[in-house]
């Protein structure tokens, strides 16, 4: 079986400096670029710690480019929880924040709470995620008095997609826009650490960012906000659907997977694979006992 490696000299190195709520406030003050993205794993999850991403997001994303659902209302708790414990065992560096999934925050203020701090406490999160603004407020602001650090999350929010009538850009009227500066000040107001900016028009993702005194992370929302998200699985391309028009593909792990399985189907069906070079064999002296073995019993 395959082992998990330890990073180089981990038992002895000292562990890096965390990213934290305050690093990226300092980044916002500083106009240093906030970098997010999403994994779901310890592979992926790993590999954006040790590239420097400041934040990783545990997206309920995943129901759709790990689970296969059409979309993410029927992520559990659970799920999001399992998955969290095993990002949090591979990053060291980045803030670790968890997508609180649909109907895990939407009945009393109590149970959003317990639900909250399970992540903290069971799975290792830093921070958890939320969508809605003024709404969503109170909640915002009784988890913060429970050292539950939370991020926002505003304009496209996937888990109201019945609500808007499917995907579609937000803050494209007077009164659309107002309701986004009124739900980004609520929940800085409530205490939120950060805010992600969804499909909205990059002019009024700017106006956000600049009336904002916490960091905003935008996701379609253009270049003006103060970090980016993208989805793990977009960036390579691994989603299996058109992409949006804000993602950027960044490799094509697709084609290279489809290349590599081929390869390694052939080499099977053919059997190139494995080669004598990657099998193991007995000392000498019992390949030469086996040998004599065999042939006295087929005498016999």
């Amino acid at each position: 079986m395959s082992i998990t490696q330890l990073r180089p000299s981990e038992a002895s190195a000292l562990p890096p400096t965390r990213i934290t709520a305050l690093t990226l406030l300092e980044k916002k003050r500083t106009g240093t670029p906030i970098v997010a993205l999403t994994a779901y794993d310890y592979p992926s999850a790993r590999l954006a710690d040790e590239a420097g991403i400041d934040l990783i997001l545990v997206g309920d994303s995943l129901g759709m480019v790990v689970l296969g659902h059409e979309n993410t209302l029927s992520v559990t708790l659970d799920e999001m929880l399992h998955h969290t414990r095993a990002v949090a065992r591979a990053t060291r560096r980045a803030l670790l924040v968890a997508d609180m999934p649909y109907g895990s925050y939407h009945g009393s203020v109590d149970e959003a709470t317990r639900n909250a701090i399970r992540f903290i406490k069971e799975a290792g999160a830093h921070a958890v995620k939320i969508e809605g603004g003024t709404n969503r407020a109170e909640l915002v602001r009784r988890l913060t008095g429970a050292e539950v650090p939370v991020v926002g999350h505003i304009g496209l929010t996937p888990q109201s997609l019945h609500a808007m009538g499917g995907y579609r850009v937000q803050g494209r009227t007077l009164a659309a826009i107002d309701q986004l500066t009124a739900d980004a000040r609520a929940l800085e107001e409530a205490g939120a650490i950060a805010i992600v900016l969804e499909g909205i028009p990059r002019e009024v993702a700017a106006d956000l960012t600049a009336h904002a005194a916490i960091p905003t992370i935008g996701i379609g929302a253009g270049p003006d906000c103060d970090g980016q998200v993208l989805v793990f699985h977009d960036l390579f391309n691994l989603t299996f659907a058109p992409t949006a028009k804000f993602v950027r593909p960044y490799a094509d792990a697709a084609g290279m997977f489809s290349t590599a399985l081929a390869k390694y189907r052939n080499d099977v069906v053919t059997r190139v694979f494995p080669s004598d070079s990657e099998s193991y064999h007995l000392p000498r002296e019992l390949r030469s006992a086996l040998t004599s073995s065999h042939l006295r019993a087929r005498k016999a």
